[in-house]
């Protein structure tokens, strides 16, 4: 069993507050977590890349904003 940061309850509020859903099923909560902590790691790696050509240990929220696009 993978360990998980994001919990449950925020996926489901998110659907239900930004996307407006007015019922979210456990199924649907666990595979919105798996895809966003996925590219959460995927945006994260390239940041610590950016970082590290930049000259720092420290990742910036500059450098997640250009990982991110």
């Amino acid at each position: 069993m993978a360990k998980h940061i994001l919990p449950l309850a925020a996926m489901e509020s998110l659907l239900k507050t930004r996307a407006n859903a007015p019922r979210v099923g456990n199924s649907a909560k666990e595979a919105l977590r798996d895809i966003l902590e996925e590219i959460g790691e995927q945006i994260g790696q390239k940041a610590v890349r950016l970082a590290h050509h930049s000259g720092r240990k420290t990742v910036k929220s500059d450098d997640i904003k250009i990982a991110y696009k």
